[in-house]
């Protein structure tokens, strides 16, 4: 198993500095979502892999079958001195579509439908925050409303080695991430 990130070096699973957080989240396919989040000033380090569904260790033929329910996520280690949990949020948010359901463009399925998963209280309240404040934006703009799931953090189940920094691995790969051109400010912190 891969066990240090292809673009920084730095541990994947575990031996996380002190004072780092964690956040997970879904939004379609995982490749161009890691990537997003990977380029980002704070992030320690990113993985791929699945979660929110039903049995232990799935593999990716079985989460895109459907069957067991699982979504490609993607899980973002950052300092909350550098970068605040609201601006994971806000990239989460502008960077797909939270409206379609099981789908992202033209990749179908319940793997691809939108989640935050939250590992502290203070991560659902910010989470519930935003969702409400896109929520009022995309109403505005005539869109649907928003399908995004917020739920409690999942056991995470970490991609095969090909999937993980896919993008750097293959910079020509194929990545259907693409916002719909909504944004929201972050409210300033208090």
């Amino acid at each position: 198993m891969q066990t240090t990130h292809t673009v920084n070096g730095r541990a994947l699973y575990e031996n996380y500095p002190a004072g780092t957080e964690q956040a997970l989240f879904a939004m379609g396919c995982f490749w161009g979502a890691e990537r997003l989040f990977w380029q980002m000033g704070g992030v320690y380090v990113t993985s791929v892999g699945y979660g929110g569904g039903k049995g232990a260790n799935p593999t990716y033929e079985q989460v895109c079958s459907g069957a067991t329910g699982h979504g490609e996520l993607v899980h973002v280690v950052f300092s909350p001195d550098i970068l605040p949990y609201s601006e994971l949020l806000k990239q989460f948010f502008e960077n797909h579509d939270p409206t379609q359901g099981n789908r992202q463009g033209g990749d179908i399925g319940s793997q691809y439908r939108s989640m935050v998963f939250y590992y502290t209280p203070e991560q659902i309240q910010a989470a519930n925050a935003a969702k409400a404040r896109y929520a009022a934006a995309y109403k505005a703009s005539g869109k649907n409303p928003l399908t995004t799931e917020i739920l409690p953090v999942p056991d995470y189940y970490p991609a095969e080695d090909y999937h993980q920094q896919y993008l750097a691995k293959n910079p020509g790969g194929y990545c259907n991430i693409g916002g719909t051109g909504i944004s929201c400010p972050v409210p300033a912190p208090r």
